[in-house]
């Protein structure tokens, strides 16, 4: 018997004189039915990635639009980094899940050099101490978004360099980058908790200072850091933007998907004229949005900023108001197709004080209405800075985790 064709599969009784266009059909068929089941794979394969990913220029998690508000989780690595018995993170892990707090924005690493001895002695003992916190996550459901390299000088000071070799591709401080980031993206990729990966914290805010011989990284020998410091070691956009490339290389080298964020702050109001002019003059909004882009620059696929309203703040462009500088910022981030992520935000003021309340209840408004997909406060359990930040369950700040939690019950109504 001859082989049969696409025909006799799909209309094996059609009569005689009807082939050449049933079998056209038939490929068609054929190719329409392949197209549904690559588009109901692709689907089923995007909503089981875990984490955040950016699809068309909007935010994603588990493959659907998202939205949300989490808390800065400063110290959740941190404590149980610097004293293993403390595990108090799982308890903060809980309470946070039970009260819908969705994720955390932590440092994953230490603060000081010396705060990175057990990962250079021990590397098996410090994941260990990773590992816990994780699973911890993945136990009460809450999503992590680690900042690996927090601080400017954190990376030289381990390889024993100045500051300015974050500007050369080949320095052992580049290096470091990529193996750090190389272990923890490879380690963590497959968690659900594992929501973002993030470079560091604020280096936009120390790159290109007219005044940055005054903002040189601190020496502290007791920590570990060098003895002495000298212009090398203050910060330019360009080394900036090499560590910056060199960390997003590496986790796209391994994780395809996840949402990259630079960690940065909102460019400063003059950013533009401290890069182009070393100067402190006043930049207009469309430099602002210029510095915002360079700052956060492909394959990021986010714009991270952090806000902090004070009396007296100018905004840039026409923004005359916190709410016209958030909706501002959303435009920046559709225009660049990139979703907006305000990593930070906060209002101290008296603990507990109306004034701190009123900027505080503006704030979450403003991210509420203008649709801000992701927002983090700062900072949560962290009694360092109980006087003017720290929010806990048991304080007078109680009431901003309380808010939080109805604004992402709001948020998730209106999702599609």
């Amino acid at each position: 018997m001859p082989p049969r064709g696409p025909r006799d599969r799909f209309f094996p009784n059609l009569p005689p004189g009807r082939g050449k266009r049933a079998g056209s059909a038939c490929i068609l068929i054929a190719l329409w039915l392949c197209a549904a089941g690559n588009a109901v794979r692709s689907e089923q394969q995007t909503a089981a990635r875990p984490g955040l990913s950016v699809q068309g220029g909007g935010l994603h998690l588990a493959g659907k639009p998202y939205r949300g508000m989490g808390v800065n989780y400063f110290n959740l690595f941190f404590r149980t980094l610097k004293d293993p018995s403390d595990t108090s993170y799982d308890r903060g892990l809980a309470q946070l899940a039970e009260a819908g707090i969705p994720f955390v924005r932590f440092m994953c690493g230490g603060y000081w050099p010396s705060e990175w001895e057990l990962y250079q002695q021990d590397k098996d003992g410090y994941f260990r101490l990773l590992d816990e916190v994780v699973r911890s996550a993945e136990r009460h459901r809450v999503g992590l978004v680690p900042s690996l390299i927090w601080t400017v000088a954190i990376a030289p000071d381990l390889v024993g360099e100045p500051v300015d070799q974050l500007g050369n591709p080949q320095s052992k401080s580049i290096a470091f980058i990529r193996q750090y980031t190389r272990e923890v993206v490879s380690r963590y990729q497959h968690s659900p908790a594992l929501w973002a990966w993030e470079f560091g914290n604020e280096f936009n805010l120390a790159a290109d200072l007219p005044n940055a011989a005054e903002h040189r990284p601190p020496i502290v020998p007791s920590l570990k850091t060098p003895l002495t410091r000298s212009p090398r070691d203050e910060l330019k956009a360009d080394h900036m933007l090499t560590a910056f490339a060199a960390f997003a290389e590496t986790v796209r080298s391994i994780d395809a998907h996840r949402a990259i964020i630079t960690g940065n702050a909102a460019p400063r109001a003059c950013a533009w004229h401290n890069w182009k002019e070393g100067s402190w003059k006043a930049d207009t909004f469309e430099q602002f949005e210029l510095m915002l882009s360079r700052d956060n620059p492909d394959p990021y696929d986010t714009l991270s900023v952090h806000v902090y309203p004070e009396e007296g703040d100018k905004y840039p462009g026409q923004a005359t108001s916190l709410t016209d500088f958030v909706e501002a910022m959303q435009g920046c981030s559709r225009r660049a197709r990139k979703p907006l992520f305000i990593g930070e935000f906060g209002a101290p003021a008296t603990s507990g004080s109306e004034k701190e309340r009123a900027a505080f209840e503006e704030l979450v408004a403003a991210i509420v209405s203008h649709e801000v997909p992701l927002s983090a406060l700062w900072v949560f359990d962290y009694s360092p800075q109980d006087k003017d930040w720290n929010v806990t369950f048991d304080n007078a700040r109680a009431y901003m985790l309380q808010h939080i939690a109805r604004a992402n019950a709001r948020m998730s109504s209106r999702q599609p």
